[in-house]
């Protein structure tokens, strides 16, 4: 019986990891492909939340085409009350998650990913719950390029994607 669990459990990640990875390549063929300057965007998604639930995400591919160095300091949406860029991390065994000071740095000639277990965008104080399928817009303020608006395309992971407050750290949370 132990090694029936087992066996489901490695099927459960491997179908996790190959349906995350489909999902992502067909979501790069339905994503807007966004250019403002040096800085591109694209791949830009986000996860629904349950009614009632007081924060989202927002995970994205930021190039950097240009040759100076550039900083992405601040974000904010009609959705939220509040955007942040958040990174998460391993401390004492725990997944920790924490408010970047600073920005989040993309180096010239560089690419940085938002994504799951590490960089993201926090939306704090929902207006609503994030619907699957909806374009939920985002503005994205850098130093050193122009401004950005996109969308994100907020795209189920058909239950097998990670829960992304589930075991996290939020004590150095202003919210």
């Amino acid at each position: 019986m132990n090694q029936l669990k087992s066996l489901t459990t490695v099927f459960l990640l491997s179908c996790s990891t190959l349906g995350t990875t489909a999902w992502a390549a067909d979501l790069q063929h339905h994503n807007d492909h966004h250019e403002m300057g040096a800085v591109q965007i694209h791949n830009a998604w986000s996860r629904p939340t349950p009614p009632g639930a007081a924060m989202g995400v927002g995970y994205l591919t930021i190039t950097n085409n240009g040759a100076e160095d550039v900083s992405l300091v601040a974000a904010e949406s009609p959705r939220a009350s509040r955007v942040s860029i958040h990174e998460t991390s391993m401390h004492e065994g725990m997944m920790r998650m924490q408010p970047l000071s600073g920005g989040l740095a993309i180096p010239a000639g560089g690419t940085v990913e938002l994504r799951p277990r590490s960089y993201h965008l926090m939306l704090e104080q929902l207006k609503e719950p994030l619907m699957e399928g909806e374009m939920i817009p985002v503005r994205l303020d850098f130093n050193g390029a122009e401004d950005v608006t996109i969308k994100l395309v907020v795209q189920s992971l058909d239950g097998m994607g990670m829960d992304h407050s589930h075991h996290m750290d939020h004590s150095e949370m202003d919210h």
